[in-house]
Formats: structure tokens, C-alpha cells, sequence
């Protein structure tokens, strides 16, 4: 028999405030609200939602959508945020509803567990992938978490903030620092070129040759491409002033790369920037930071792991998301989930969990369970 929840129109959407630490993005801007209010759907909003990204409630309820209490906003039939639920926010879940976010669910075990108690349909925006493999709703969050990395790297190899005081482009007769970044994917790729247009000395390493060469014609600066080994990283990793870990499986947990010895082999007051952290980390130290409390130093090597990365520029970041998920959010709630998924295909990859079922298998062998092909979930 089919659920309803699957098959049916979701004529209400509901936008929660974020309540992860130093989470400040939004789902959804004003211009999404009007695009949805205009196509019939009803859009709830949390009040103050919108504070920490720069958007009103004003500007919300100008665009159409109701100003709600956080019990309203997740009593809608869809419910879409940035991050995953937090422990105080499980007992919203509902069977009846399907919530549309960033899952992540091999790191967070816990969000998987009660999804599932719940029956709650948990659509993950990063297993969204089309035919080709790309991973259309992670790339814009890919892309601003890469580009923050070797900012952020740079900001912390200063020596106020803990670093050994190399300035990451160096100066005339002074060499630059080592940036070796893990992985040539969007984060990794646009790490290196911005480390690399700082005038940085960068390793970009990948287990692909053919990546690499896809990228070569884009390379600029002092910017080098190699096919990574275990042996490479054993040498390479304790030349590094600046470690970036970009390493991505899709729906699993992250490969640990980089093993405690060779963390103790880096330079004392190097930086590690783990940006896989919300994948579980691909640097056997790693532990997950805050924005509060970005790092912590482990064997004199300073470990940046913040969960949220993009929560920092929340302003950009919530417009760079939106400009992707709306037209997911418009198939889902105005025709219902199964028509969404045969109208866009690439969806099908995004259901994490239904109906007290684990339907993707990265999400299945991260959480010990055995997975159900997601078609037969939606029967």
C-alpha cells in the first residue's frame, strides 16, 4: 500500500530556524518563498530564521510565507533545512513527512537512528547525484568550503592565531608555504586554486589520472597535480605548513588518509584543515570543531574540523544553495515525492531513509544495516 506522504502533493513546506552551533544559513530566501507561494504550495516560516543569513521576517512575509513558531514550522508535510536534526529537534520527526536537508548521516549515526525510530522520509541533499556522478546540490556548498579552507589555512599559519608564522604566498627571497590538499574534487580543486592565487606552493593529490588531467588546463601559480599513493602521502604530509583533507564518498564515511604517525611527523604549529569532517574526517585526529571553537591542537599540529564550514559566510552560502534545491523542493512538494523522482531521476539517490527503511547503500554500510533498493522503498 503507498504512503500518501510519498505519493501525494505536499501543499505545506516548512523552513525551521537552524539550531546547530554557529549554524546561520536558511533554507529557503524570499525569492524561493515567492516562487513557491506562487505555484499554490503554503510556506511556513520559523520566526527569525533568516536573522544570522541577513534576511528579515519582513521580507519572508512579504514574499508570501507565514511567520510560524518552531512547532509549526515542523508540522509541515515537507520540511526543509541546511543541516541535519539536532537531538532536541527528533522529536519532530514524523512518519507522515519527508524532510529535505543535508543528512550526512555516516558521521551523524545518531540523526540516521532516529529517522528510522521515526519513519521519516530523509531526503539528503548530498547524495543527490546525476548520471554522471556529480552531486549537483553539494557542488555551491563544495565550492564555498574550498575556497574557505585555504583562507582559512592561510589566517591560521599566522602566528597570533597559533600558527608558525609563515605567510602562506611567502615574499620576494622567502619561499611560501606547502599546501598539500587531499583530493582533486570541487572542494579540493577549488582549495588549490585559491592557496595556488595566493601564490602558495600546492600539492593537489588524487587517485584519479584522469581527473587530474581534466584540470590541468585550468592550473595556475605554483600549483602541482599528482596521482596520490600511501607512499607519496608518507613523504609529502610532513613537508606540509598546510594540510587540506577534501576527501568525498557519497553518502559513506571518509577514507582515513592521513594516520596519527603521520600527523606526528608534521611540523609543529602546521595547520590541518579538515574539510571531510562531516563525512567523519579523513585524518585519524580530526576531532568536529565550531566556528566558536575552530581548532584544536593535537601532537603541536593545529586541526581546523568544523562541521559546518559554510555557516561562516551564511549570506552567500544560503543564496548558493537555494539557486540549486528550489526546483527540487518545488517537484517534491507540488507533486509528491515518487512523481518528483521519476521527473528527476537524480533524486532517486537522495533518499536516505523511508518509512523505517536505509534505501542507499553508502548511507547502509556507514550505519551496519542492510539497504533496500529505494524503488521498492517508494511501493
Amino acid at each position: 500500500m503507498k504512503s500518501s506522504v510519498l505519493s501525494a502533493a505536499m501543499a505545506s513546506i516548512g523552513i525551521p530556524t537552524e539550531i546547530k552551533a554557529d549554524e546561520l544559513r536558511v533554507a529557503l530566501t524570499p525569492d524561493g518563498v515567492r516562487d513557491l507561494v506562487t505555484q499554490g504550495l503554503e510556506v511556513s516560516v520559523q520566526a527569525g530564521a533568516g536573522d544570522g543569513a541577513g534576511i528579515s521576517d519582513q521580507s519572508f512575509a512579504e514574499a508570501g510565507a507565514k511567520i510560524v513558531t518552531r512547532e509549526e514550522a515542523w508540522a509541515a508535510h515537507l520540511v526543509v533545512k541546511v543541516k541535519e536534526p539536532q537531538e532536541e529537534e527528533f522529536s519532530f520527526l514524523r512518519s507522515d513527512m519527508v524532510l529535505f536537508t543535508y543528512l550526512h548521516l555516516a558521521a551523524y549515526p545518531k540523526v540516521g537512528e532516529a529517522l528510522l525510530e521515526a519513519g521519516t522520509t530523509g531526503v539528503g541533499y548530498e547524495t543527490v547525484q546525476m548520471e554522471n556522478g556529480s552531486l549537483p546540490l553539494l557542488a555551491p556548498m563544495s565550492e564555498i568550503a574550498g575556497r574557505l579552507a585555504a583562507q582559512v589555512g592561510a589566517h591560521l599559519l599566522e602566528r597570533p592565531h597559533g600558527g608558525s608564522g609563515v605567510l602562506i604566498g611567502g615574499c620576494t627571497g622567502v619561499r611560501p608555504a606547502r599546501v598539500v590538499v587531499l583530493g582533486a574534487g570541487t572542494v579540493g580543486w577549488n582549495a588549490a586554486r585559491l592557496a595556488a592565487a595566493m601564490d602558495a606552493e600546492v600539492m593537489l593529490l588524487d587517485r584519479s589520472p584522469e581527473r587530474l588531467r581534466n584540470l590541468e588546463a585550468d592550473r595556475r601559480g605554483r600549483l602541482t597535480s599528482v596521482v596520490s599513493s600511501r607512499g607519496l602521502l608518507e613523504r609529502l604530509i610532513p613537508t606540509a605548513d598546510l594540510l587540506i583533507g577534501a576527501i568525498l564518498t557519497p553518502g559513506g564515511r571518509a577514507p582515513t588518509l592521513v594516520n596519527e604517525q603521520m600527523v606526528k611527523q608534521m611540523k609543529t604549529n602546521s595547520v590541518i584543515v579538515d574539510v571531510a569532517i562531516d563525512q567523519g574526517g579523513c585524518v585519524a585526529t580530526s576531532v568536529e570543531t565550531t566556528h566558536t571553537n575552530p581548532t584544536v591542537k593535537i601532537h603541536g599540529v593545529q586541526h581546523y574540523a568544523v562541521g559546518n564550514m559554510p555557516g561562516a559566510v551564511p549570506f552567500t552560502s544560503t543564496e548558493a544553495l537555494v539557486s540549486v534545491t528550489l526546483p527540487y523542493i518545488q517537484g517534491i512538494a507540488g507533486r509528491g515525492l515518487e512523481e518528483a523522482v521519476t521527473e528527476r531521476p537524480e533524486l532517486l539517490s537522495g533518499l536516505n531513509t523511508i518509512r523505517g527503511a536505509v534505501c542507499h547503500p553508502g548511507v547502509a554500510k556507514a550505519l551496519g544495516v542492510a539497504p533496500r533498493h529505494p524503488m521498492a522503498c517508494l511501493r
